[in-house]
């Protein structure tokens, strides 16, 4: 659904199913890495120890990784927040207008190097 946002933006988003870390389909992740400006992860919890931290692992091997990396999901720590799942991703910004947000302004920050 952030993907539909940011195409309704003008901005072209693929979108990659991450069913598992492991395995991982690293050729995708490099393949992405290569084709992309950015990669955004997103996580229902934590960022440390998923998706993200895995797909920072394989882009660290590239000798000159193409893509910046934007992981979004829970900071490290504990959630004191009680309510529904929608209620909570709006809360951590994983609501799909606040991922859409992220990406672009992380694509943004990218081609203004």
């Amino acid at each position: 659904i952030a993907a539909d946002n940011l195409v309704q933006q003008g901005i072209h988003a693929r979108v990659l199913s991450m069913h598992t870390i492991k395995p991982l389909d690293n050729s995708t992740v490099l393949s992405a890495a290569k084709e992309t400006p950015i990669i955004v992860t997103v996580e229902e919890h934590t960022i440390v120890g998923g998706l993200g931290g895995v797909v920072a692992e394989i882009l660290s091997e590239l000798a000159s990784p193409k893509a910046t990396l934007v992981r979004i999901g829970l900071k490290d720590g504990f959630s004191c927040e009680v309510g529904d799942q929608a209620y909570l991703r709006e809360f951590y910004g994983l609501s799909s207008e606040a991922i859409a947000k992220r990406a672009k302004e992380a694509l943004f920050q990218h081609s203004g190097r």
